[in-house]
């Protein structure tokens, strides 16, 4: 492991006998300028700043039970708990106190920030960026004064949403590596997750809307939903609590009809949905049962329209593109949107927002957002961002040498 580490380093060489997500991540921490030796995660909440952010994060609902739960059994193994937000910032950090004092050493504290970007590989930074539970084990981690110690983490999501809350992590010796860590950390995100959900469905009990408000509201139409279609074969639909996946054609439908405020006739969708002739072709049945689905109140015919404000993850990144924010814009991309649909207005919509990210990378200087999408199924093989890559790179970088040797293996590949 040390002499994969040694050759990322010094050589450039891609890591031999490394796990693909820890050689992943290593590229992303050598992109994000790293330094294996020196680097110290900032600390960017201060202990009044901390309290007063924490108190109001919504895992501090749930912290007493997972410190009983998980916290009081990693002191048990002379390891520490912590919980992080949405950004990496370690919001709790419990343990005995000889082993807090060891973590202070590689700055392991409440308020600092664990992200890869700041620290480097490592479980809680990793399963952020990830939004997946992993270990990482000691030779794992980037820099070298935190490889002593090992740390397993999941991230625990937002009952309905599905947004990221924050991240759960043991970290510790070697016991820490055992698969029954792992899968004990798991569990007690999925916990924090359960007791979330049942916390907001007794507030809404103990609550209930007024029985005029109730009334008010089915002659309403719905406030907000959310899809979700980036990276995916079939749109995810999120209405208040409830949460449905829609089949291709529906998924289709919506993508559209969101992109399209003003609505629309129905030869204007059918032109938009049907990639041969329209002619025979109409939405009219789709949207019957897309209705029956979703319900009345998200519709109006003549033209076809959704009534209700839409979010959704590719408006979030045009928005941030427009804002010339590309980092969020590169983090909250997912892959091309509904990728396998042929349907002409979402192909439309689909080369329109891939062809901005693409120009905003090409006229970037900073290598690390232009290795994040080189690192993505999708940008494997882009070659002219590859290319780009090259001319940025610091001439002493480690990647510099991978860099080239895609591009030639891009360039042979395509006869050019």
């Amino acid at each position: 492991m040390r002499r994969a580490h040694e050759d990322l380093l010094e050589q450039g060489a891609a890591p031999v006998g490394v796990r693909e997500v820890v050689a992943d991540s290593w590229l992303r921490s050598v992109a994000a300028g790293v330094d294996v030796d020196a680097s110290e995660p900032p600390i960017t909440l201060d202990r009044d700043l901390l309290t007063d952010y924490r108190a109001q994060h919504p895992l501090a609902k749930v912290f007493p039970l997972l410190y009983d739960v998980l916290g009081r059994a990693a002191e048990d193994c002379d390891s520490v708990m912590a919980v992080t937000d949405a950004r990496g910032q370690l919001l709790w950090v419990r343990g005995k106190p000889w082993v807090l004092r060891q973590a202070e050493s590689i700055r392991f504290v409440e308020g600092a920030q664990w992200d890869e970007g700041h620290a480097g590989t490592n479980a809680p930074g990793t399963a952020l960026r990830l939004d997946a539970p992993v270990t990482i084990t000691s030779a794992e981690h980037f820099v070298r004064p935190v490889q002593r110690w090992s740390c397993a983490a999941a991230p625990v999501h937002e009952p309905g949403s599905g947004t990221i809350l924050g991240v759960i992590d043991i970290t510790g010796g070697q016991a820490v590596e055992s698969p029954q860590t792992i899968a004990m950390v798991r569990a007690a995100a999925r916990m924090a997750e359960a007791e979330l959900a049942r916390d907001a469905a007794v507030a809404a009990a103990r609550y209930p809307e007024p029985r005029q408000a109730v009334a008010a509201s089915r002659a309403q139409p719905q406030a907000e939903v959310s899809l979700s279609a980036l990276g995916r074969s079939e749109c995810v639909v999120s209405a208040g609590t409830a949460t449905f996946r829609l089949s291709p054609r529906h998924s289709e439908i919506m993508v559209i009809l969101a992109s399209c405020p003003g609505g629309l006739t129905g030869d204007e969708l059918a032109y938009m949905l049907y990639p041969a002739d329209v002619t025979s072709c109409t939405p009219r049945a789709e949207l019957v049962r897309l209705r029956a689905l979703l319900g009345d109140r998200l519709f109006t015919s003549r033209p076809y329209r959704l009534t209700c404000e839409v979010k959704s993850d590719w408006a979030a990144v045009s928005a941030q593109l427009a804002a010339g924010n590309l980092a969020e814009a590169i983090r909250l991309y997912r892959g091309p949107l509904l990728p396998h649909s042929e349907a002409p207005g979402v192909t439309e919509l689909r080369g329109d927002l891939d062809r901005g990210l693409r120009a905003a990378l090409l006229a970037t200087s900073q290598p690390e957002f232009l290795v994040s999408w080189t690192r993505t199924r999708w940008g494997a093989s882009d070659l002219a961002i590859w290319r780009r890559l090259c001319t940025v790179l610091p001439p002493d970088s480690p990647l510099r040498p991978i860099a080239a040797a895609t591009v030639a293996k891009l360039d042979a590949e395509f006869g050019l």
